[in-house]
This record gives structure tokens, sequence and C-alpha cells, in this order.
């Protein structure tokens, strides 16, 4: 039986769970309604670092959920704020896309790759061969060396693309270094999450698609978890994996629909 009545806030990852690509998954806009209308609270958690919090917002906008930036927390959201803590004026030389760096930018940080202080891999889909040399140079140099999120594939409409950990692993063959990564299912996304909707971890769950950052997060942050097999994950893949979430379900209009019988 499904008995999720305690939770107040869902911290809902969005590609693989509530949308692939610019399609809504099935079941999404009428879990997202029904959410809304028994009072619960919502924050759209993404490890997509390669897309603004306002380009996030607009497209769920244009999906038919009415969002703002500020119900959106990327990891590169987290990255900028957690380097800003440590050094508020920091030079960074960022491997990322233009609206990863315009968000760098808005945090005071500078953006260089002249001895910069941190080196920064996001999702970058506009990776080019120069990016990568100059990073893995710096990298050997010892410039400490970040990662916005894990992921090691993105999930499209026509099949999954390289993502930050894809870029991680070739990294590491290149210069035998692995960064410090910020993104789920990190202490330091969790503390951002946490900080933007300060719940009891008993309120909080975390619903995704993926095990290994999704559900890890959940595990991490001692809330409960609520896998989808929407996205990355497939049954056959939970009795390979240690992390074992609370609820599994395949899509979020199935969740909503157990939460409906038990209303």
């Amino acid at each position: 039986m499904t008995n999720l009545s305690h939770i107040t806030c869902f911290l809902l990852d969005m590609d693989g769970t509530v949308y692939l690509g610019d399609k809504l998954l099935p079941g999404a806009l009428e879990f997202l309604q029904q959410a809304k209308q028994a009072g619960s609270d919502l924050l759209f958690l993404t490890n997509n670092s390669s897309r603004s919090t306002a380009y996030y917002a607009e497209k769920l906008t244009r999906m038919g959920w009415p969002a703002s930036p500020q119900d959106i927390l990327t990891s590169g959201m987290a990255t900028a704020a957690y380097i800003h803590s440590l050094q508020p004026k920091a030079r960074v030389y960022l491997v990322g896309t233009q609206e990863l760096a315009d968000e760098f930018s808005t945090w005071g940080l500078i953006l260089t790759s002249d001895a910069p202080d941190f080196v920064v891999l996001g999702f970058d889909t506009t990776l080019t061969y120069h990016k990568l040399q100059t990073a893995c140079q710096l990298i050997t140099d010892g410039v400490c060396y970040i990662a916005t999120h894990p992921d090691i594939n993105c999930p499209t409409e026509t099949g999954y693309i390289p993502d930050c950990g894809a870029m991680i692993a070739l990294i590491q063959a290149s210069t035998g270094r692995l960064p410090k990564v910020i993104g789920k299912p990190n202490k330091e996304i969790i503390e951002a999450a946490f900080s933007r909707k300060p719940y009891s971890t008993r309120q909080m769950a975390m619903i995704g698609d993926r095990l290994y950052t999704d559900m890890a997060t959940a595990k991490n942050a001692g809330i409960t978890g609520i896998l989808v097999l929407s996205g990355e994950t497939k049954q056959e893949h939970l009795a390979e994996s240690p992390i074992e979430p609370d609820y599994v379900f395949d899509n979020l209009g199935e969740l909503a629909y157990r939460l409906r019988q038990t209303e």
C-alpha cells in the first residue's frame, strides 16, 4: 500500500521523470496538479547544468505547468553557490555552455583561463577539443577540479547522449584525477535544496528515474525515495543495485493514481 500522506514537499528530477526532450512523460502534469491541489510543495531538482533556471522555468510553463526560476535548482547553480561560499571572487575556468557561464557570472565569479582557482566541468553541449585540452592541462598542473554532476548519460527523445560523467571518465584517463562532484547525490546540492525548502526529512521525498543519483540522493538525505521507470532505470536494474528505493512506479501517472487511492 502506498502511503505518502506525510510528504509535504516533493523534490522532482526533470529529464526522464517529468519530461523527455520537449514532451511531457505520461501522467506528469496529472501528478503535478494533484500534488499542488493537495497542498504539497514542489522543487524541481536537476543535475542538467547545460541550461539556466530561467530556461527550465520557461520550458515547464510552455508544457503546461506554470513555474518560475525559484522553483528550479540545478547542479550548476549549486556549484556556483558552493564556489562562492569558498571564495566569492574566485577565478574559474569553466567547461560549460554560455547559459552556465552567465549563471556563474551572476554569482560574481570571474571566468578565465588565466591562472584560475578552479576548473569546473559541466554538461557542455558546446564542448570543443580546445576546451578539453585547456582543462586537462590545468587539472594536471594541480588546479582544484570540480564537476557539476556525475550523470553518465542524458536522456533525449532519440536516445542517450554523453553527459558530464562520461567527460569525467575521459579527463580521468588523461590526467589521472577525479573531481569533487556537487550535484545529486552529493551533500552540497542536498544542503542547497534543504535551504530552499526547510522541511523535516520525514516530510520530503525525492522522485527520479536514476538509482545512482536520484535514489542515492534520497538515501544520503534521509528522505523517501520514489523511483519512476520512465527514464534511465529499468526493472532489471533494481536487482543489481545496492540502492533500494522506497517506492517504484512506472511513471508519475501511476504515482498519482496510487496517491488518489489513499486519499
